[in-house]
């Protein structure tokens, strides 16, 4: 863990590193050269990947200072400070975004768009809510009377946002219940039919049908008020968990554990509408047991905003990004199998300007391809309808030996993934799980088929999920390969995974936890006596975060030497690039656009002769040291200067690129080049380079 001091010089500290990075989300809303209703979705993006901060970090944060002896006062009190900066960062950019809100929503007027409440509905769009809601709503509508017996920090939903309903009778309280929003069974944009005559397009809030519907819900008879009134609460629970660990409990048996631990964790943030009475506040923070660690926050009526991602977009296709045209990987012909395509030449499939349904029919095709033997492949996060599960289903159905290993433990996704595991189990297929507290991140699969009376392996290596919705948002390359070398340790990999305490040896692939550190920390080392010999030198690295304290020292030391170091990292990065003796050698850009960077690529220049690694694995201690990932050199020269080509074009981006330094201002690159918005250019690089492929 890094030093929690804003003046530390060296490092900076990955908490405030990760919400710089959200502020370059909440730049892509402010930008006007964006269509408007993906500004929208970027407040979406900032609010999820909020939510998703105090869940874990800000939770982490608060499990040091609990566990911190009372002979600490001195760390207790860093911590406290450092919680309190946080705070006061988050205000701010929750300012930022209203301020962006309020702005869109008046863009959305001109547009003749209107986001309305309550209060703000004409007789025929009351009349029809109301039905709607008898309809459509009720069912899914169980509030929860609040009395002395019941525990509201677990009764309270954090998924959802919730109303606080209060009745009153003769301006005494009566009662109180809470009103979950089941924005999960219910869209939380509801479109509200034209009135014949009038142009004007009027969407309203699930949260506002439910406040013009309480006299619907609660019974005047039953409830014996004059008066009932409604206020916005929402609480985000402390995601991290812990682990029963005894021995006689399977892996399974222990996530349901956990799912339900955290289902009752204790908050960490509360927000509430700020006209909500101060009596009433008070008593809530008392029934949930909120405490000066815990942040507490008044808002406007509207308390969750990440479902501003599914914001409808009433086919207004002006106000969206234009599509870019999906690109067919020349080697791939219709009708033809996948893997002759693959015995022929590596295929690099780079994400969403590829198609991922090279991977699903790939998967298709070997389930009922009679001399296909076995698959093998490791799930972390997988699509709800999965059609990599259905094909693997089928092969075990074909009489294939198929074995699948499930992360249970990928944070947010355990529970979806315990539910395939049931399903694969039920159909015969052999499902392997990881032990508690040790993550497989890898993104493997492996296919042996029967060509000419010997076993022959194919092998894809990848730095993305295998799951069909993010890779129409992530960039992520996959290699496709039937190089024995890479297969065979690929292999190796997957009986690693099996039986971890086999002997495992890996000279080509990175594997976590076995080799990663000294393999890069050899190959950084080999760049240092190259620059020190006057021979060309230099890395390039782009991965998702950069926060190990050993790799950010080695990075320092290779600067140092005259290494020069490009970098493009998305999200944390706690080394400061720039800093005279330190860092002025390194140079680091984050690019946030349209799609969402997540490749991670190692470059070496090796003395004009470069090495380039894809990987699973950000640069961070869980992924070295806690994980299965797997990074994989690329050997094929035609493939390995496609991902120098595309690193190049990322590092010339003068329109999306933020500089990343130790001031964390996110500026953007500007320079005198030729504009390139890099994620456009590699549209256009790949259709070009199918082209001549063609030609």
């Amino acid at each position: 863990m890094f030093v929690l001091k804003d003046n530390d010089t060296k490092y900076t500290a990955k908490e405030i590193s990760w919400l710089a990075f959200n502020e370059r989300v909440l730049q892509e809303a402010a930008d006007e050269n964006n269509p408007l209703l993906e500004r929208i979705r970027f407040l979406g993006i900032f609010a999820s990947n909020l939510d998703e901060f105090y869940q874990v970090r800000f939770a982490n944060l608060k499990h040091q200072l609990l566990l911190i002896p009372k002979q600490h006062s001195e760390q207790a009190k860093q911590i406290r400070s450092y919680i309190k900066s946080i705070q006061k960062r988050t205000e701010e950019l929750n300012k930022k975004f209203s301020e962006i809100y309020n702005r869109l929503m008046l863009r959305l007027a001109k547009h003749k768009i209107f986001l309305i409440n309550e209060n703000q509905l004409s007789s025929y769009h009351q009349n029809w809510l109301k039905d709607y809601f008898r309809k459509e709503i009720k069912k899914y509508i169980f509030p929860i009377i609040l009395n002395e017996e019941i525990d509201l920090s677990t009764s309270l939903s954090s998924h959802n946002s919730n109303l606080i309903v209060v009745l009153k009778k003769n301006n005494k309280i009566t009662q109180l219940a809470v009103l979950p929003i089941p924005s999960d069974k219910i869209p939380r944009f509801v479109v509200l039919p034209k009135e014949r005559y009038k142009r004007h397009q009027r969407i309203i809030l699930l949260d506002n049908i439910l406040r013009l519907c309480l006299e619907d819900l609660f019974s005047n008879s039953v409830f014996k008020y004059d008066e009932i009134n409604a206020y916005a609460i929402r609480m985000t629970r402390d995601a991290e968990y812990d682990l029963i660990t005894e021995v006689e409990y399977s892996l399974l048996e222990l996530m349901s554990s956990s799912l339900k631990q955290r289902i009752a964790a204790q908050p960490v943030r509360f927000l509430y509408e700020k006209t909500m009475p101060k009596a009433l506040l008070n008593l809530l923070k008392e029934r949930l047991n909120m405490t000066s660690l815990d942040s507490i926050e008044a808002g406007e009526r509207y308390l969750s905003f990440r479902h501003l991602l599914q914001f409808p977009s009433l086919d207004k296709k002006e106000l969206l990004n234009e599509p870019l045209a999906v690109i067919n990987h020349p080697q791939i012909k219709p009708g033809y199998p996948i893997l002759d395509a693959i015995r022929q030449k590596d295929i690099l499939l780079y994400y969403p300007y590829h198609s991922f349904d090279t991977i699903c029919e790939l998967f298709r095709q070997a389930s009922f391809d009679p001399y296909v033997v076995s698959l093998k492949i490791n799930l972390y996060r997988v699509a709800s309808h999965s059609r990599i599960i259905e094909a693997l289903i089928n092969a075990a159905n074909n009489g294939k030996k198929v074995t699948v290993i499930i992360e249970l433990q990928a944070r947010f996704d355990e529970e979806a993934n315990i539910h395939w595991a049931k399903k694969l189990t039920d159909n015969n297929i052999k499902v392997v799980f990881s032990s508690p507290g040790f993550k497989i991140h890898s993104k493997l699969f492996l296919i042996t088929r029967q060509e000419e009376n010997k076993l022959v392996e194919y092998a894809h290596i990848g730095t993305g999920n295998f799951h069909e919705n993010t890779a129409k948002i992530y960039t992520d390359f996959a290699l496709l390969t039937q190089n024995p070398v890479i297969t065979k340790e690929v292999s190796n990999v997957f009986r690693f995974i099996e039986m971890p305490f086999s002997p495992s040896q890996f000279n080509e692939l990175f594997v976590s936890p076995v080799n990663v550190r000294d393999k890069f920390a050899m190959l950084v080392k080999r760049e240092m006596k190259n620059a020190k010999k006057g021979k060309k030198s230099g890395i390039i690295l782009k991965v998702n975060n950069l926060v190990d304290q050993e790799m950010v020292d080695l990075l320092y030391s290779a600067s140092q030497a005259g290494v020069k170091i490009q970098m493009i990292i998305r999200g944390m990065c706690s080394l400061r690039a720039g800093v005279k003796g330190l860092s002025e050698n390194i140079h680091i850009i984050s690019i946030v656009d349209r799609f969402l960077e997540h490749p991670r690529v190692y470059y070496f220049e090796n003395n004009g002769n470069p090495d380039v690694f894809l990987s699973s694995a950000d640069l961070m201690t869980r992924n070295l040291d806690r994980r299965i990932e797997v990074g994989v050199p690329i050997y094929d020269e035609d493939t390995k200067q496609c991902v120098i080509d595309i690193l190049n074009i990322q590092l010339a981006d003068n329109i999306k690129a933020r500089i990343i330094d130790a001031q964390e201002k996110n500026e953007y690159v500007r320079n005198d080049n030729p504009p390139c918005r890099s994620q456009i250019a590699i549209h256009q690089y790949l259709m070009d380079k199918t082209k001549k492929t063609k030609d």
